[in-house]
C-alpha cells in the first residue's frame, strides 16, 4: 500500500453494521458515501464520516454486492483506495488511541467495502 505518511497507526480495527445492536466503544467511522436509511445522526453517534474514500458510484454500482464480482471490486477499491491515500492518512491521524470502529449501512455482512478498507489499513 502507498500509505507513507509519518502517523503510525497501531490500533484494532474492528467492523460492524450500524445497524447492528451492540458496536464496542471507540473512534466510530461511517465508510459509505450515502447515510444509511434510518439511521439518525444522534443514534449513529460518529466521531466523522469518512465519506471521501467509499467506492465511487460506478464502482460500487458496478459491483452490486455481487459474491462472483468480489475478487475484480476488491482489486479496484484498493487501487482508489491507493489513489486516496493522503485523505487516508489525514483520517487516521484523528483516531488517536482509540480503537477503530468501521461502520456500513450495507445488508451484505461479508461482500463490502468495509472489509477491503480494514485489510488496506492493516496491510500498510
Amino acid at each position: 500500500m502507498k500509505l507513507t505518511g509519518l502517523y503510525n497507526f497501531k490500533n484494532e480495527i474492528h467492523v460492524f453494521r450500524i445497524y447492528d445492536k451492540t458496536i464496542p466503544e471507540g473512534y466510530r467511522v461511517l465508510v459509505d458515501r450515502l447515510w444509511p436509511r434510518g439511521i439518525s445522526k444522534e443514534k449513529a453517534n460518529l466521531n466523522c464520516w469518512w465519506k471521501e474514500i467509499a467506492p465511487e458510484a460506478e464502482l460500487r454500482r458496478w459491483f452490486n454486492h455481487d459474491a462472483k464480482k468480489w475478487n475484480e471490486f476488491r482489486l479496484k477499491y484498493l487501487n482508489e483506495l491507493d489513489l486516496k491515500s493522503d485523505i487516508v492518512e489525514k483520517y487516521l491521524e484523528k483516531v488517536n488511541y482509540a480503537d477503530l470502529i468501521i461502520l456500513y449501512g450495507a445488508k451484505e455482512k461479508q461482500y463490502n467495502h468495509a472489509w477491503i478498507i480494514k485489510e488496506y489499513l492493516e496491510r500498510r
